[in-house]
């Protein structure tokens, strides 16, 4: 096991979004979560990514245990060394070309020459279908390329887990296949994935393992086909029929 997160707590004010949740993933998992829109998905990644702190609860990352309440920016720093993150919205600097957008995090966080992080750059970017462009600024790319950029960025610094929040719900649908292509290309080579998405067809044929959340809770969770074909929750039910509707 890679991750596990035990009895996560977040509120904002008076509004308690995480409520206890347990969260466990192997390594080379790919796992879809799926849930309402206030159902707490996006606060679960950032929480386990510390772009939020969590209240209360445990993570356990490569067999190291951290108290989410007390740990410290040392720590944290330690963590994010280990992780990549790929935003809604792409968060690319706006005045940086895309390579220079996937060399920043090398050079300026990791403190990696920049001949070695220019060679790392070139690699993820051509690995992602966007050397082409790679001295295109993001005003001149597309949507999807844009996301495609910010994945390569992720990929640069050889994480062991990639968070995505929702990659592909800014995309009209012709963009969101070629960011699915791509995610799609990396589970099969065995990256370990944790995947907020509204897409059906991704969590069903690319995720092993599919969790649906509720109101701040895991309420069911199991591998992707049982799931989607036979779910022990009614609510499991209603989300998938109802999603599955609309995309078709």
């Amino acid at each position: 096991m890679i991750l596990e997160a035990k009895g996560i707590k977040k509120s904002f004010g008076k509004a308690e979004i995480l409520k206890g949740l347990d969260l466990s993933i192997d390594k080379g998992d790919v796992v879809a979560i799926l849930g309402r829109s206030g159902s707490g998905k996006t606060t679960l990644l950032r929480c386990l990514d510390f772009l939020e702190k969590a209240d209360e609860g445990k993570l356990i990352f490569d067999g190291v245990e951290y108290d989410l309440k007390t740990i410290t920016k040392k720590q944290i720093r330690e963590l994010r060394l280990k992780t990549g993150f790929v935003f809604q919205s792409y968060n690319l600097f706006s005045n940086m070309t895309a390579l220079e957008n996937v060399m920043e995090g090398l050079v300026t966080a990791r403190k990696m020459n920049k001949k070695e992080a220019l060679e790392i750059s070139l690699r993820m970017l051509e690995k992602v279908g966007m050397l082409e462009w790679k001295d295109h600024y993001p005003i001149q790319l597309s949507g999807g390329q844009q996301q495609r950029v910010a994945i390569a960025r992720a990929l640069a610094t050889k994480p062991e887990v990639i968070y995505f929040d929702e990659p592909t719900s800014a995309l009209d649908p012709e963009l969101t296949g070629e960011v699915l292509s791509v995610m799609k290309t990396l589970a099969e080579e065995g990256m370990t994935m944790i995947v907020v998405t509204h897409e059906m067809g991704f969590a069903r044929r690319v995720a092993n393992r599919v969790v649906f959340m509720e109101e701040g809770r895991v309420l069911e969770e199991g591998d992707s086909e049982t799931i989607f074909t036979s779910p022990k929750e009614k609510r499991t039910q209603e989300f998938i029929n109802r999603i599955t509707v609309i995309q078709e």
